[in-house]
């Protein structure tokens, strides 16, 4: 029989590593309390609907929890609270400590942890994205991903080395997006954007068609990623390195929080960090 995995909660991402998952398990989920976007979007991938959380967590082997940074701790007592004892895969962007004080929390449930961390946009190609993966069960949640389109980095038994790959690379993709925006912000302010992209072009070409992109694309995003870059700011606090950019950085995501999954140009995107 195919193990049970229970997916908490099939967002954007979430929704690809079920499917993924799908490829060597039955996959289920909770619609109770969930948007009519997730029942939509469950619905379409056939997922099996069990009802509640606890429903989830008497059927399921697994559990994958995929959700924003700040929810991950209450996500997982929920599912302590609910008595469950299986295996739990923490798939969230979040700090190695959060990782590892959940870990705390469920090894003490009776709960066996997994640190995840994903990589790249959700899993609907091969090649695009890669669950980085540790802790000591590591080798049950490769399998579940086995000829699927979401590739498993194996980084060992400690837990949180797979999160602190995630804020690692995250700092760099995400934050240095959250970087550009600031600065054409700055220089449309200032009254020298015009000027500094002809130097930008001069220098490498084609960037600012690269930087409209990523800055158009994150916008959608950007109220995900405040969460992540706080986390990410933690991750380096604990590393002594300074994380004052990637508060900073959280500051500029808010701003755009309002473009929350908007089709959106960089004049706009612009127009409002500069407002």
């Amino acid at each position: 029989m195919k193990t049970v995995v229970g997916m908490l909660h099939p967002g954007t991402m979430g929704v690809s590593v079920a499917v993924a998952a799908m490829q060597n398990a039955r996959v289920i989920w909770a619609s109770h309390g969930r948007s009519t976007q997730s029942r939509e979007r469950a619905a379409q991938h056939r997922l099996t609907d069990v009802g509640t959380v606890a429903a989830m967590c008497n059927e399921a082997e697994f559990l994958i929890s995929v959700c924003p940074p700040h929810a991950a701790e209450d996500v997982a007592r929920e599912v302590i609270g609910h008595g469950y004892k299986g295996r739990y895969l923490d798939a969230n962007a979040i700090s190695p400590l959060r990782m590892r004080r959940i870990a705390e929390a469920l090894i003490e449930a009776g709960c066996v942890p997994v640190d995840g961390g994903i990589i790249g946009a959700p899993a609907w190609s091969p090649g695009g994205t890669t669950l980085a993966l540790s802790g000591s069960d590591v080798g049950d949640v490769e399998a579940l991903f086995t000829g699927s389109n979401l590739q498993t980095h194996n980084l060992g038994s400690e837990i949180g080395r797979a999160s602190a790959l995630k804020m690692c690379y995250a700092a760099w993709s995400k934050g240095s997006t959250a970087l550009l925006a600031a600065v054409l912000a700055a220089s449309g302010s200032h009254g020298v954007r015009e000027a500094l992209e002809a130097h930008w072009n001069v220098a490498d070409p084609g960037m600012m068609i690269s930087a409209a992109h990523r800055i158009s694309a994150a916008a959608p995003k950007a109220w995900r990623w405040v969460g992540e870059m706080h986390e990410i700011a933690d991750t380096f606090e604990a590393a002594r390195q300074p994380r004052e950019f990637f508060d900073g950085a959280a500051k500029t995501f808010e701003q755009l929080a309002g473009f929350r999954d908007a089709s959106i140009t960089l004049e706009e995107v612009l127009a409002e960090l500069m407002r």
